[in-house]
């Protein structure tokens, strides 16, 4: 019995929209808290920089429960850009870092008052290497410092 050749003709067309464009990833990025203790994950809208986190509850007649905790001060949205989180390496850290990938600014975020809260946007000081200081000036001999001695005050 001969195959359909329908079957054959969409092979063709679902490798055309596969190889069109890449695949769009979600809005959403996700990290866990890095406090080794702590179940809680931090998820971040990656164009508006909002963050959220949820954890694993207990409660009393059930499995448990998803406690979830909604943007605070500063958590919110934020101007659009390219958002993500980074955890430290810091095993007691409860909070995660929200950086700007296109500007360098960083917030520290963590759960406050059942609220995420992030703290002000800051790019730091971007230490470049500086010119070789000039070397500093001889120091006086002992015969030239000069100047009064005071007994410290009480």
């Amino acid at each position: 019995m001969p195959k359909p050749a329908s079957r054959f003709l969409a092979v063709p067309a679902l490798l055309a929209s596969v190889l069109a464009g890449p695949a769009l990833a979600g809005q959403f990025d996700f990290v866990p808290a890095p406090q080794t203790d702590l179940n809680r994950i931090y998820r971040i809208d990656r164009v508006t920089g909002e963050v959220g986190a949820c954890q694993y509850g207990q409660k009393e007649g059930t499995f448990g429960v998803t406690l979830c905790f909604p943007a605070g001060d500063g958590a919110g949205k934020q101007e659009p850009s390219e958002y993500g989180l980074v955890a430290s390496r810091h095993e007691r850290e409860g909070g995660v870092f929200r950086v700007d990938m296109r500007t360098g600014a960083m917030s520290v975020c963590y759960v406050f008052d059942e609220r995420v809260v992030c703290t002000p946007p800051e790019k730091g000081a971007i230490v470049a290497a500086a010119p070789a200081a000039p070397a500093p000036a001889a120091a006086p001999a002992a015969a030239e410092i000069t100047g009064t001695i005071r007994k410290p005050t009480p």
